[in-house]
């Protein structure tokens, strides 16, 4: 199974205004990638299960996810957001997004990796650690050695 995440799905600066526009410019990462195969549709997935609930986490994390037939395989598409974009955190805008991209007809991926991603969050070091990161390659490298979803 391929990666969680690869340095070609991390935005160090992604672009922020509102909630949609950062999910698409995620979710863009993704179907670069051939991760996903409608962006649209998935967008509209991912939009859809955001309306249900916010997705906004202490720490200034947002943390939009969706099961969608659009999706190939799990996958973690992972944005630092300068400017902050509004994802009802209770602390204010997220400077951290983690899309969850999973396969509709999966197994419970999409709860592995919310819970194993919740799990890390938890602690500042490691929202730190990737604001941090110089690099694409070191966000990838970071959550490969600690969102462990097996």
């Amino acid at each position: 199974m391929p990666a969680l995440t690869t340095p070609d799905l991390v935005a160090l600066d992604a672009a922020g205004g509102d909630r949609e526009a950062v999910i698409r410019e995620l979710a863009s990462l993704l179907a670069d990638a051939g991760r996903v195969s409608d962006l649209d549709g998935f967008v509209a997935d991912v939009l859809a299960r955001e309306a249900q609930t916010s997705t906004g986490m202490p720490g200034r994390v947002g943390l939009p996810h969706a099961k969608s037939a659009h999706v190939s395989v799990p996958s973690l598409a992972v944005g630092r957001v300068p400017a902050g974009v509004d994802f009802g955190g209770p602390d204010g805008a997220a400077t951290l997004v983690f899309l969850i991209a999973a396969p509709a007809e999966g197994d419970l991926a999409h709860l592995r990796i919310l819970a194993a991603l919740a799990r890390r969050l938890v602690h500042e070091s490691f929202r730190d650690a990737i604001r941090t990161a110089p690099d694409a390659a070191g966000v990838a490298r970071i959550i490969s050695e600690e969102v462990v979803t097996a």
